[in-house]
């Protein structure tokens, strides 16, 4: 009887086998590394901006508050960007000629807004509400990490479902107290865990599993 296949054919089965097994894996790795990478979720990659702004000069440094800038983060869906006329009501009296500010003098000189690179860009399938998350005691830094140390601003959060589901399904990790919304260096207490059940409850944060379904966000 004709022997169909050669005594190395069970190496050869076996080569390929172990080849398409870690030409799989090495896909699932590729896509995974890519899925994860600066490039795709842009986290800790400053942006090119109309004007170098700094936080941590404006923060850190003199202390002006989130709300001052993006006056509303309390009441509305978007926090808001500051107007060049909130700008120069300083810059006209501080560093009223320096170069680095021409883009802004011009801005308010002609009434044009400046055109910011958002760093911050949810889809447009995806509803957000900032005023309902201050209001709920998550804080600025929660989601935007520390600006108050940024010479230029970047992402610090993927923005992926995963990441908001996280905190959607155990608030009680995240959530603060309503006075240290805009502190941006504050820092959860040891037990954490058990004052933040007590803030959910105060806050009458929903726990029922509502704020997992896909309605919640996508409207």
């Amino acid at each position: 009887m004709a022997q169909l296949f050669s005594p190395r054919a069970n190496i050869y089965s076996r080569v390929l086998i172990v080849g398409v097994l870690i030409l799989i894996g090495g896909a699932g790795w590729a896509t995974s590394a890519i899925f994860w990478s600066p490039s795709t979720t842009y986290v800790n990659v400053p942006l090119d901006q109309p004007v170098p702004f700094s936080h941590k000069h404006h923060v850190g440094d003199d202390g002006i508050d989130c709300r001052y800038c993006h006056t509303s983060v309390e009441k509305s869906r978007f926090a808001g960007m500051p107007t060049s006329e909130t700008c120069m009501s300083c810059h006209s009296q501080i560093f009223p000629d320096a170069p680095v500010l021409a883009p802004v003098r011009q801005s308010f000189a002609t009434n044009t807004p400046l055109k910011w690179n958002r760093v911050y860009d949810l889809p447009d399938y995806v509803w957000f509400d900032h005023s309902i998350h201050a209001a709920k005691g998550i804080g600025c830094s929660t989601c935007h990490g520390r600006v108050d140390q940024m010479p230029v601003t970047w992402r610090t959060t993927t923005l992926y479902m995963k990441w908001c589901l996280d905190c959607h399904r155990e608030p009680q990790k995240f959530v603060r107290p309503r006075d240290k919304v805009f502190d941006m260096a504050w820092e959860p207490p040891r037990d954490q865990h058990a004052q933040g059940a007590k803030l959910v409850a105060a806050h009458k944060i929903d726990i029922s599993g509502r704020l997992t379904n896909c309605g919640s966000c996508h409207q």
